[in-house]
């Protein structure tokens, strides 16, 4: 059984997931995890707390569910690509975990305390994403004139954009994972 603040925040992914950042109240997400909200005021201190702490614990999630990309795959080009595609897994962990990460990024748009944060969160992605496109630069399996960290943005931000859709039902998984991996291909180049 996890621990009283991993409860809250899987019970506050999981809500947000499902309704939305808007209405979210603290009353709700004590119910949904069983405990007093008092034990919520105290772990996260106010609802602005609980927030930028879900939205921590969505991107250690995400990072559990997308690593092994970086142990298994021989090459970098593979290992990105993997990477990227293990955020379109149809399990209910992934789904949620989208869904929760996308409602979060709309929020931030009148949030700037949250904007923040998740702009350093989408920073970190790249960041990440670039240094595997170094690599494959590197094993020659990228163009050398590729700008790494431009790449990165660009695949990050289709990521997100072809979940959205494939989470509301606009596109197939499928077409989601078949149009990322054009992306990587476009982005990458021929070596």
């Amino acid at each position: 059984m996890p621990d009283r603040p991993t409860q809250i925040l899987e019970a506050a992914a999981r809500l947000i997931a499902r309704r939305g950042v808007r209405g979210l109240r603290v009353e709700e997400v004590s119910t949904e995890a069983g405990v007093s909200t008092a034990l919520i005021y105290y772990h996260f201190k106010d609802r602005a707390g609980l927030l930028r702490r879900t939205l921590e614990f969505i991107g250690r999630r995400a990072v559990r569910y997308t690593d092994p990309a970086l142990h298994t795959a021989a090459d970098p080009r593979t290992r990105l690509t993997d990477l990227l595609l293990l955020e379109l897994q149809d399990t209910p962990r992934v789904r949620e975990n989208s869904a929760a990460w996308g409602e979060l990024r709309a929020t931030a748009v009148f949030d700037p305390e949250l904007r923040e944060q998740l702009a350093a969160a989408t920073e970190e992605w790249a960041d990440d994403l670039a240094h595997l496109v170094r690599q494959a630069q590197t094993a020659g399996q990228a163009a050398p004139g590729v700008d790494p960290h431009a790449a990165a943005e660009r695949l990050t931000a289709l990521v997100e954009g072809v979940s959205e859709r494939w989470l509301s039902g606009t596109t197939t998984l499928d077409r989601a994972r078949e149009l990322l991996r054009g992306a990587v291909a476009v982005e990458l180049g021929q070596p």
